[in-house]
């Protein structure tokens, strides 16, 4: 409806704003100034217990220094209430004794008939209270006690039961003089299609009341006593007080309890709701039986920042769980996110509780999972990532869920975070327990540590020297020239660094290079410590690589890596080689195993020609500069001629 010009100015100017803020929020006696109007308060939007929401009674506006909502009387009506702009001003108008202007006439009809459909609502919830009582609810207050129910949560809920007829409420409502198409509007009864009396909606079920934000119930959802029934929970049809999807269960007793600071729990079903508020979980909410909405998870965010999805411990609550997370990617926003509980297996919150307590619950709670956490999983559990392909099809997924999230920032950190996660799943698993993993398939007792005098000889460092002495140059390379690494990326990953600090660089190397490699250094410098990469330069055999110091050539850092990289890969495989064989020697030794190991040999010496090779076409200058040998002896030969021409003349 559109009010008068004037209304809303002379509707502020009747309320005091820290008389409407006042009815929700405890003062801070010592930061407010009551006679200028100036107070201060922690803020009732936002988990906090220092007072950072102010309010400007001269003024009318109130504004928090942590959460940054802001905003007039009417706004915080409709924020803490969870009502629309006009019943904000109704609200309001009515604590000011301002009458309200007159209607739409349609508008105000329909308001009538919500307000009609109300009471009528009330009157289903009190009949069905009554019956609970009878013996006719005999069964399902059994039931009831069998759940841990006892009389005082029954009021507190306002359970009740519909008798097993089909015209139970509708007869007690016409006796009552409600009119047909309020019952039927309701959804508390249902036209027959045989040309009788309608029938109720809900027979031979537990009722529980749906009531919205501001108490009214509009809804009801039961239980089938009947273990036969094909709907073991039905709700309400929709009406118009009633939209499944923009409604929770609980909805205004858990807000009130989330203001206390309790956390924001969202469970399954009644039962679970009901259960987790009687245990000490007040800010407990359900979905009403369906898949978590938009407009609900919405409601969600304006109640609590990140809110914990408590769901069952089976297939079902996990397929829920991931709809949600589908769901909630694309409304991300900083600061709201969402948090999953996943119950132990073939439980759910009520199981849990009456077998293991409070404490059980509030441990599972507590170990809450974040929400990449739970995407990571759906894409990687039960699976094996042993191709590029697979590994590609990975990434992919992943970076298609990602693109969903519309913030730029955490779109960023999530793009991080997986990236750790998946550096942690395929980086090489060097040892497990007291057996690592060998080639070819072959469980071997895991090394032990060298004696100082063994590491100290020359067959322990002889190869394991060259090999940390390649590492050290392949590291280098990389760190000067970050756009080849990610064509060297999977070797790179691959690569066994056995010295700590290369290991720790590799891993820099890895994370940064391709996302940011402009700022790599800084990278690393961070990550490790500021003279980590300047120590590695600084080495003799780092220094006098031509791709070290001189970066920028692309293609001799290519040219370069792959070299020294087949270089460790070989000298790696002859030992792995060598010591399989070492293990087969002990049992039958045949031809298949000399061959093997001549393979393995000829292919670290074919890796250790192509530098003799190198060493036979070019010469080292001083500065460490390879030379090709032909182009010098022809240079040489034109310097000669040159000098010979000079003479003659």
């Amino acid at each position: 409806m559109s009010l008068p010009p004037g209304f809303l100015d002379e509707l502020r100017t009747r309320l005091s704003l820290s008389q409407v803020v006042g009815r929700k929020v405890m003062w801070d006696a010592r930061k407010s100034n009551q006679g200028k109007g100036d107070m201060w308060a922690p803020c009732p939007f936002h988990h906090e217990k220092t007072a950072s929401f102010h309010v400007d009674d001269q003024k009318g506006f109130y504004y928090c220094f942590g959460c940054h909502a802001k905003g007039d009387a009417i706004s915080f009506v409709k924020e803490t209430e969870n009502v629309s702009f006009i019943e904000a001003v109704e609200i309001l108008a009515r604590e000011a004794g301002m009458p309200m202007p007159a209607r739409d006439p349609k508008a105000q009809e329909k308001q009538d008939r919500r307000s009609q459909l109300a009471e009528v609502m009330e009157q289903a919830a009190q009949f069905f209270r009554l019956q609970l009582k009878t013996g006719a609810g005999g069964a399902a207050l059994d039931y009831l006690n069998r759940r841990g129910l006892d009389a005082q949560a029954l009021e507190r809920w306002e359970i009740g039961f519909a008798p097993d007829g089909w015209q139970a409420l509708w007869d007690h409502l016409r006796g009552k003089n409600v009119a047909e198409d309020l019952i039927l509007g309701a959804g508390l009864a249902k036209p027959s299609n045989k040309g009788k009396k309608p029938y109720d909606t809900f027979r031979n079920r537990i009722m529980f009341p749906i009531r919205d934000p501001r108490g009214r119930c509009i809804a009801f959802g039961g239980r089938a006593m009947d273990p036969n029934d094909n709907a073991k929970y039905l709700n309400s049809p929709e009406t118009d007080l009633f939209d499944k999807g923009r409604s929770l269960y609980n909805h205004g007793p858990a807000r009130q309890s989330a203001g206390k600071d309790l956390p924001l729990v969202v469970a399954e079903g009644y039962m679970d709701v009901i259960a987790l508020a009687e245990a000490g979980f007040g800010a407990s909410v359900a979905p009403l039986g369906t898949a978590i909405t938009e407009h609900q998870l919405q409601l969600l965010w304006r109640i609590s920042d990140e809110p914990i999805i408590a769901l069952d411990g089976d297939t079902a609550g996990l397929r829920a769980a991931m709809r949600a997370v589908d769901l909630a990617l694309p409304l991300l926003e900083a600061g709201k996110s969402l948090r999953f509980a996943l119950m132990p297996e073939g439980k759910d919150p009520d199981d849990l509780l009456r077998a293991e307590g409070a404490g059980a619950v509030q441990a599972v709670l507590d170990g809450a999972i974040p929400m990449v956490k739970l995407l990571w999983q759906r894409e990687t559990e039960g699976k094996v990532f042993d191709s590029p392909e697979r590994k590609a099809a990975l990434d992919k997924v992943l970076r298609d869920k990602i693109k969903l999230i519309r913030d730029p920032s955490i779109r960023s950190h999530y793009g991080q975070e997986i990236k750790d996660l998946r550096w942690q799943l395929f980086r090489p698993q060097r040892q497990s327990g007291n057996r690592q993993w060998q080639p070819r398939g072959k469980w071997q007792p895991a090394k032990q540590p060298a004696t100082p005098g063994a590491r100290a000889s020359f067959l322990a460092s002889s190869e394991d020297a060259e090999i940390q002495l390649r590492e050290a140059a392949i590291l280098a390379i990389a760190a000067l020239n970050p756009e080849v690494v990610v064509q060297f990326e999977h070797q790179l990953e691959e690569m066994e660094c056995r010295d700590p600090d290369h290991a720790a660089l590799r891993h820099a190397i890895l994370r940064h290079a391709i996302d940011d490699p402009d700022n790599l250094k800084d990278h690393i410098a961070e990550t490790l410590r500021p003279q980590a990469l300047e120590n590695l330069l600084a080495l003799r055999h780092v220094a006098v690589i031509p791709c070290v110091y001189k970066p920028g050539d692309v293609e001799k850092a290519e040219m370069t890596l792959a070299e020294e990289l087949a270089k460790i890969k070989a000298l790696r495989g002859l030992d792995a080689e060598i010591a399989e064989a070492a293990e087969e020697l002990s049992d039958l030794a045949d031809e298949a195993l000399t061959y093997r190991l001549a393979q393995a040999a000829e292919e670290r010496n074919r890796t250790s020609r192509s530098q003799n090779e190198d060493r036979a076409v070019f010469d080292i200058a001083d500065n460490g500069a390879r030379i090709n040998r032909d182009e010098k002896d022809a240079f040489k030969a034109i310097m000669s001629g040159i000098n010979f021409e000079r003479k003659r003349r």
